[in-house]
């Protein structure tokens, strides 16, 4: 008796280990294909798997066999159409990266940030004015839709490109979600705020404007003076150094948004002025 109960505890043991495998997996898939198109694929998956089980549930049985077999034959489709995740996730497997998400994280943010500073300070000693807008937690698909769609791999010299002066896209912001580019030319909300020092241009408003209603961190080069602004949280620093921008970037991507992190760059900067 003894014996099948410790047999019995022994599988309830294996059954949890093998639920929490399974669900870590899972876990670690959905952060590789966040931000990706893939997402929204699976959104849509996840809507044709509900539909069928109401189907089944009231017995509609026409509307049941056509999603039976649209799922049958769905499952080499989803093999074609993930194919760029799938081939993502065997190669993370294979380099021992697929249980090392944190440190994906923190690569992609130094590339993230490596481009946009550098980017700014080759701007800004030539007086290239520009606008870059960071995605955060808060979407920002109403101004992106605004704007020219580029979903291009976020890198120095695309950004320097895109603000060269009397080039279709550098009237605007451009929009950075992870390490892509999503979009140009977009157009932001202006700041109605009557504490914006009035030599500050359009760019400086819109960049305080979406500060105000969002999370985005955004980054102004000054196409008058050369000089770096950051905004965020409704907050306007000014005329910051390279090495300010880089600290700032490595802080806010790596780093939960919180008080402390308002208040260590409350001192650096013109603020708001």
């Amino acid at each position: 008796m003894a014996f099948w109960t410790h047999f019995n505890i022994l599988n309830y043991i294996t059954d949890i280990i093998d639920i929490l495998i399974v669900t870590y997996l899972i876990y670690k898939v959905i952060l590789i294909i966040r931000g990706t198109k893939a997402v929204q694929l699976a959104k849509g998956i996840l809507v044709i798997v509900a539909v069928w089980f109401l189907s089944s549930l009231f017995q509609l049985k026409t509307l049941e066999w056509i999603l039976n077999n649209a799922i049958t034959y769905g499952l080499f489709a989803i093999i074609v159409i993930f194919q760029p995740e799938l081939r993502r996730v065997l190669e993370q497997l294979g380099r021992g990266r697929l249980f090392s998400r944190g440190a994906i994280v923190e690569e992609e943010h130094k590339q993230m940030t490596d481009a946009i500073v550098k980017a700014s300070s080759y701007m800004a000693k030539r007086r290239i004015g520009a606008l870059m807008s960071i995605e955060r937690k808060t979407g920002l698909n109403d101004y992106i839709e605004t704007g020219i769609s580029l979903n291009g791999n976020l890198t120095f010299q695309l950004l320097v490109n895109i603000f060269i002066p009397n080039t279709p896209l550098h009237d605007g912001a451009v929009i950075i979600r992870g390490n892509e580019v999503i979009a140009a030319a977009c157009y932001l909300p202006l700041s109605e705020s009557p504490f914006i020092s009035k030599e500050l241009g359009t760019r400086h408003r819109a960049a305080m404007g979406v500060s105000e209603v969002t999370d985005a961190l955004t980054v102004v080069v000054s196409e008058e003076t050369g000089g770096i602004t950051v905004t965020k949280n409704g907050e306007l620093f000014r005329d910051i150094s390279e090495e300010q921008l880089t600290e700032m970037l490595q802080h806010e991507l790596n780093e939960p948004e919180s008080a402390a992190s308002s208040l260590r760059w409350n001192w650096r900067g013109k603020r708001n002025g």
